[in-house]
């Protein structure tokens, strides 16, 4: 029996799968988002290890003797959290979230400072990256900064807590702006340009190895009955993609959750930062992943589904009449998705949320249905970004909470011109990926075994029509995001 364990922004998911990957329970515990200030996201880590182990109890409420014969677990995580240990193995602060904004200045410093950043990374710096965040606290809480022991990423954090040992793997790193993402290593330079040194980085594995058992004491009050190793893990995005079975150069996976990602492997090392383009590594040996990075997706749909009095499956319902029969080009408003500004194409902290072509006629549901449409817009922007540099794929899979929803399926996949692929289990993407890194960590079973496409359950078709007038939709819609940028760092500085 394994575990996966998905520790989200909102939430933390697991499952518990057999040998053969058969689902025999999952649970999801939410969990709170902290916004102390405008940009500013932020979440106690003591929190992510409660929702665990409640998680935990419900598995074993349901299973009980799958659940105590669990062999090996593997954590999934959001990447670029900043949490920060003390020697006494404290939390110092509260960690800082991916999406957190608040070191856009200490961007503008690392790159300025080292000419070999970009080269050295493969990415840009920006404000969702780990080391921005480290030089924000050094700033503006040196004394924090000061008795920092470790910085470990969420997931890592949670290993921590269930084994006393600091391990992170390749995928997760990549996120920190710390790894040299082509040699798969720490830099010095990188590092050095924080303030740090290697010895408070966590120790570096690839996501199929082992890292440390579940704390044997601990395991006994869980309810495990043998020795439960914890393999590497991943990142969220990776984890996800390794759920879908997408690993190879040919395969991508969308994720539709708080940030909207187009993820897309490479078995070999290629960067390129002029669209804000995330090059990391992926969980599997030897292989490299590009990624675009939308920061509010459906972070957005809740947005205007809570200030409309809606829920999620009220505002669908709403969206796909209004697509169907009450539709019309030239009066329907447009919605830019940038509730916390973008990263891919535009890596620009300052951009806000937006509608246009408003009037006396715009109703709740033209909003609701320029929201969802906005979203996909800035999917399509992250698609673009990513192929320019890489061969368009053969199979497109749609994970997250956004896979629930057929309509949203289709649409995208008339906006791209492409179909996509929703898999079983989709919305547990990432928990079953981590899942299966647990397997492989325990040598049992080969590569090829374990890391097998999901059973289709849905392929969304292009709809020509749909597709025609989305062509045109997004022509103007990105003329309005061009006419916009100039003015947002204005905007949010006056």
């Amino acid at each position: 029996m394994f575990i996966g364990i998905d520790l989200g922004t909102s939430s933390v998911k697991t499952i518990l799968i057999d040998e053969n990957q058969n689902t025999l329970s999952t649970h999801t515990e939410n969990i709170e988002i902290l916004n102390p200030s405008l940009g500013y996201y932020e979440q106690i880590p003591e929190n992510w290890y409660k929702a665990t182990i409640k998680c935990f109890n419900k598995l074993k409420l349901d299973k009980p003797k799958e659940f105590s014969v669990v062999k090996a677990l593997g954590i999934s995580g959001q990447m670029h959290g900043a949490t920060l240990i003390d020697n006494n193995y404290k939390v110092l602060r509260p960690c800082i979230l991916w999406n957190d904004t608040r070191s856009v200045k200490q961007c503008t410093y690392m790159e300025s400072k080292c000419s070999s950043l970009r080269e050295k990374s493969g990415n840009i710096a920006m404000p969702g990256f780990t080391s921005p965040k480290i030089l924000w606290v050094k700033e503006n809480e040196n004394e924090v900064f000061k008795k920092i022991y470790k910085v470990l990423l969420p997931k890592d954090y949670l290993r921590f807590r269930l084994t006393n040992s600091f391990f992170t793997d390749m995928s997760d790193a990549s996120g920190t702006l710390w790894l040299n993402v082509k040699e798969r290593c720490w830099s010095t330079t990188l590092l050095n340009l924080t303030d740090l040194s290697e010895d408070q980085m966590p120790t570096l594995v690839e996501g199929i190895d082992k890292t440390a058992s579940v704390d044997k004491r601990l395991a006994k009050e869980i309810g495990f009955e043998k020795e439960v190793l914890i393999a590497g893990g991943a990142g969220d995005q990776a984890a996800g993609a390794t759920g879908s079975g997408v690993i190879k150069s040919n395969q991508s996976v969308i994720s539709l959750g708080t940030s909207g990602v187009y993820f897309s492997p490479s078995n070999k090392y290629v960067s390129n930062t002029k669209d804000a383009v995330h090059s990391f590594c992926h969980c599997i040996p030897e292989t490299w992943h590009h990624m675009s990075v939308m920061l509010s997706a459906t972070n957005s749909l809740d947005w205007v589904s809570k200030i409309c009095g809606l829920n999620i499956e009220d505002t669908m319902k709403k969206i796909e009449n209004f697509s169907n029969f009450k539709f019309d080009l030239k009066s329907t408003p447009y919605f830019l998705p940038y509730l916390s500004g973008e990263r891919t194409p535009h890596n620009n902290s300052y951009l806000r949320g937006s509608f246009h072509l408003l009037s006396t006629s715009s109703d709740v549901d033209s909003l609701i249905y320029s929201v969802i449409e906005g979203i996909s817009f800035g999917i399509k922007d992250g698609y673009d970004a990513v192929h320019s540099v890489s061969q368009k794929s053969d199979e497109i899979y749609l994970i997250g909470g956004g896979s629930k929803n057929l309509y949203w399926a289709n649409l995208i996949a008339s906006l791209l011109n492409q179909p996509i692929l929703i898999g079983e289990d989709a919305n547990l993407g990432p928990a079953l990926g981590v899942a299966r890194l647990a397997m492989l960590s325990t040598e049992d079973f080969s590569q090829n075994e374990v890391i097998k496409s999901m059973k289709i359950i849905e392929e969304c078709s292009i709809d020509r029509n749909l597709c025609e007038r989305l062509d045109k939709r997004y022509k103007i819609w990105k003329q309005i995001v061009n006419t916009n940028k100039p003015i947002a760092s204005k905007l949010m500085e006056s």
